[in-house]
């Protein structure tokens, strides 16, 4: 039953939580390698999971913890559904996940990488006026690339500035079309390619995201930024972060990035706390212990 326990495992996920295709097969690999190493999982005991520990032993501890997470939902799945009557995920490995603060592109990087875009966007070719379309949703709107991509054109408004997206699990959500966003659209629709359904067509179906991936990393290269640092998501975080710089508040920053969960949101504020910090460290005179020293030595006066 082991393939089937699975398959109503990520049947449940879809129909229950509205998990989205990429979640459902994230699960499915997870728990298809755990039963290559353990065996058929609904007949495994907690000695066959504690195995995992040393299976997963070169894995980062952020993986560890996710595939350590399909298991438990799982097990806790089959005993909800009385396929078993116990439930050794006590036995899975329990690594302390920390949190990484997302990457981001500051002010003057977006700046740089717009110029570069609208530059080479002047003559009205398709293929730079599409790049400049996408980056402009994706840091002006905060979109996932996924949403981009597949985008309808049926999404764009006529006068609304707004855009309504589909995000993950299907779920519906209304993100702000801004005027720049908006005069650009109007000059990529102008040289866009008919008979799509898609905003942003390639060869009969909509752009992919490992090709948007590559115009990015491309477009940060011609504008001097290290590709490295960039990514669609990094554009995605930059929207978020530079939102919240400029006051944003974090329950209209939830709403936008289309978040289910606002402890999922509240990651940008360890990211503006992070950058406050370091500007303190850098900027404020008593981070300058040299000269502080020098300011203390002899100076019994300013003694309390």
């Amino acid at each position: 039953m082991g393939a089937r326990a699975i398959e109503d495992f990520l049947a449940a996920l879809a129909v229950d939580r509205g998990a989205a295709a990429n979640t459902l097969a994230a699960y499915r690999r997870d728990l298809e390698g755990a039963a290559e190493i353990v065996g058929p999982l609904e007949d495994a005991t907690r000695t066959d999971l504690a195995r995992l520990g040393a299976a997963w032993a070169d894995l980062a501890p952020a993986t560890v913890a996710r595939k350590a997470s399909a298991l438990r939902q799982f097990f806790g799945f089959l005993e909800d559904e009385g396929l078993r009557s116990d439930n050794p995920s006590a036995a899975l490995p329990s690594p302390t996940k920390r949190r990484s603060l997302p990457k981001i592109l500051d002010h003057a990087q977006v700046e740089a990488l717009f110029a570069q875009a609208e530059r080479e966007a002047e003559e009205g070719d398709p293929a730079p006026l599409r790049l400049l379309a996408m980056i402009e949703l994706l840091y002006g709107s905060g979109l996932r690339a996924s949403e981009l991509v597949t985008l309808p054109l049926s999404a764009v408004p006529r006068d609304a500035p707004f855009l309504t997206i589909t995000g993950k699990g299907g779920k519906e959500r209304l993100v702000p079309l801004g005027t720049r966003a908006r005069a650009v659209l109007s000059r990529w629709l102008a040289v866009r390619p008919e008979g799509s359904p898609w905003l942003f067509p390639s060869r009969g179906k909509h752009l992919t995201r490992i090709r948007l991936y590559q115009l990015l990393k491309a477009l940060a290269e011609r504008s001097g930024i290290d590709p490295a640092k960039i990514s669609p998501h990094v554009l995605r975080h930059a929207f978020a972060t530079h939102l919240l710089e400029g006051g944003a508040d974090l329950r209209a920053l939830q709403t936008l990035l289309g978040h289910a969960d606002i402890a999922t949101t509240q990651i940008y504020t360890h990211v503006e706390s992070a950058r406050l910090v370091a500007l303190v460290n850098e900027r404020h005179p008593l981070a300058d212990q040299g000269r502080l020293r020098g300011g203390r030595q002899g100076d019994s006066s300013r003694e309390c």
